[in-house]
């Protein structure tokens, strides 16, 4: 079996539909699509994205569980945007540090129903396992430091659409965040949102999107900046909720 290779000379621009954003010694970085999980976990049969970098010859660091080598952040199968992978120990040790000192700006964009008030504001509220469903998050007394920051970018009849911080970054935080508000993301089914407007906009996922992300590079100590766009069913949907005012 061929040992794997850096892809530093020829850095392709897809692979098994993962957009490479940027590939060095050190990291690479992607842009997620929907359906994808960024490991293999129990009850998941589907793509990966550790799966699809490795099988395209991807070195990944071996820092971590085995099944989450490399990863030094997640996004849900549902949730599209960009996201670091780990190539080098160096680079897991010192990213995986920089996530857990929250120097990393972890920039997202939400369009939510109705029309959060504040338009601008922050949530901190700890969040734990559901107490009655284990496939779901809640926010709950005895779960772990939870903060998002929110602002309001558009406010249109039917939605809203926000740009997002993460201070922190627990499983589902901005799903179960807005969802505590009364404000689900739009198409979000699973954390309580109208299935008749996701329908409408012709979404079969919640409209979340990792839009930014920025960190000191692992090697170099340069700040650096990634960034996604809309992908097709996000931006139809918003241009649906846009003609609607």
């Amino acid at each position: 079996i061929p040992a794997p290779v850096d892809r530093l000379e020829v850095v392709p621009e897809i692979v098994e539909g993962i957009k490479i954003v940027h590939d060095d010694d050190s990291i690479v970085v992607i842009d997620k699509p929907v359906g994808v999980a960024v490991h293999p976990s129990p009850g998941w049969s589907g793509p990966t994205v550790v799966g699809h970098l490795a099988g395209a010859g991807f070195r990944i660091a071996t820092g971590g569980a085995p099944e989450r080598q490399g990863i030094v952040q997640r996004l849900d199968v549902g949730t599209s945007g960009v996201m670091v992978i780990c190539k080098s120990e160096r680079a897991y040790s010192v990213l995986k540090n920089a996530f857990r000192q929250r120097t990393v700006d972890k920039t997202y964009r939400a369009l939510v129903q109705g029309h959060p008030d504040p338009h601008e504001g922050t949530i901190d509220a700890p969040i734990g396992r559901h107490p009655k469903a284990d496939y779901k998050f809640a926010v709950m007394a005895d779960g772990r430091n939870s903060i998002t920051h929110y602002e309001t970018l558009e406010a249109h009849r039917f939605a809203s659409l926000l740009e997002i911080h993460l201070e922190t970054g627990r499983t589902h935080q901005i799903r179960v965040h807005m969802a505590a508000l009364k404000h689900p993301c739009v198409g979000d089914l699973t954390y309580g949102a109208d299935p008749a407007l996701a329908r409408r906009v012709g979404l079969e996922r919640q409209w979340l999107h990792a839009v930014r992300l920025g960190f000191e590079h692992p090697e170099s100590g340069e700040h650096v900046e990634y960034e996604s766009a809309y992908p097709a069913d996000l931006a139809h949907a918003l241009e649906v909720i846009r003609a609607a005012d």
